[in-house]
């Protein structure tokens, strides 16, 4: 087992370790120390547990734990679902110094650690994400929540892990979809702050394609530094955290528009990053060419980039419900081009009908 790469969320006394490497699942004598009471409840899923919950649940040796198994997919990231989580705490007797793992893919994160944020107002949590999404993105930064029929992450709270076991070994295991689907966040972190990084992960999509360990490491280290310098600076997304969400608010809604499952979040968000890039080149405040070469690269990683079958009007009407907007005007993250993200409040709807329109 080689020595894991660490990056630190700096969040003072909740700061937190994010460890990657290869076999962290079965290296308990460095995550069991994040586990600070007596109850664990494992929260996995029906595609995950088979492979990988044996050899958490062996870490978990003199500790009162259970285990509960959700259905797998975007579809069951619900307040049912949560539900379920409560019950099996109540059935272990969890107390506040319980601990909830999470071990699966974003879904199991976001569910999980919201019903941690809500357990006794609050208990400790512990992400083992399996997925490469959930490796550079959603297990980082404590963002948790569930869907409702009228949009993504409507009900959530903000409640940090007290770790982070990102065990690449996992990803061998992960289909092809959903692996590429990750690669979209990664490109995402080059696009709104990184041109250094976009031009590296040019260079080396055809080893990150071909799951190259070296170059799958240097992408999810770098993905997660670069999320936890922002998380540290604006934990609750007052200011440049939401700068994370390019092309998300347009994800949102083609998640929830076409219906959650249809289109995984990274490719929803690939689509989203493309709709954004092009509609600041439309209104004049970023290069087509930038715009062009973001597709390209979502391309050539294996990502969609154009709509599918849609309307344009539902999609519209869905982002008008996008926590990022303020007194019921779009608040949008586009860019000035390749590595400058920004925040543009009052974006014209027209422009954005077109876009939805014609791409």
């Amino acid at each position: 087992m080689s020595a894991p790469v660490t990056v630190e969320v700096a969040l003072g006394a909740r700061s937190y370790p994010v460890w990657i490497g290869h076999g962290l699942l079965d290296d308990a004598a460095r995550w069991r120390g994040a586990i600070g009471g007596r109850h664990v409840l494992v929260v996995t899923n029906e595609t995950v547990a088979p492979l990988y919950l044996a050899r958490v649940q062996a870490g978990l040796d003199g500790l009162r734990h259970a285990t509960l198994v959700l259905p797998d997919g975007e579809a069951h990231k619900t307040l049912e679902q949560a539900a379920r989580v409560f019950d099996a705490l109540a059935a272990l007797g969890a107390t506040r110094d319980a601990t909830i793992v999470a071990l699966g893919g974003g879904v199991i994160g976001d569910l999980a650690g919201f019903a941690a944020a809500c357990w006794m107002r609050g208990i400790d949590f512990v992400q083992m994400p399996t997925t490469l999404l959930a490796m550079v993105d959603s297990s980082v930064g404590g963002k948790t929540g569930v869907n409702l029929p009228a949009g993504k992450n409507l009900v959530g709270a903000f409640h940090q892990p007290r770790a982070v076991v990102a065990d690449t070994a996992t990803l061998a295991t992960l289909p092809a979809r959903e692996y590429r689907a990750g690669l979209a966040e990664v490109v995402k972190y080059g696009a709104i702050g990184d041109a250094a990084l976009f031009a590296w992960l040019e260079a080396h999509a055809d080893a990150l394609n071909a799951r190259d360990p070296s170059a799958l490491a240097a992408a999810i280290a770098a993905s997660c530094r670069h999320k936890a310098g922002v998380v540290a600076r604006d934990e609750h997304e007052q200011s440049e955290r939401a700068l994370l969400n390019f092309g998300h608010t347009f994800g949102h809604a083609l998640e929830a528009g076409t219906g959650y499952g249809t289109l995984l979040h990274g490719e929803a968000v690939a689509i989203g990053m493309v709709l954004a890039a092009k509609l600041s080149a439309e209104l004049g405040r970023a290069p087509h060419a930038d715009a062009e070469r973001l597709a390209a690269l979502l391309a050539a990683l294996g990502l969609p980039v154009t709509l599918p079958p849609c309307d344009p009007a539902q999609l519209l009407a869905l982002m008008r419900l996008d926590k990022k907007n303020l007194a019921g005007r779009l608040r949008l993250i586009l860019w000035r081009g390749l590595g400058r993200a920004e925040i543009v409040p009052d974006v014209d709807e027209g422009a954005i009908r077109a876009v939805l329109t014609v791409i």
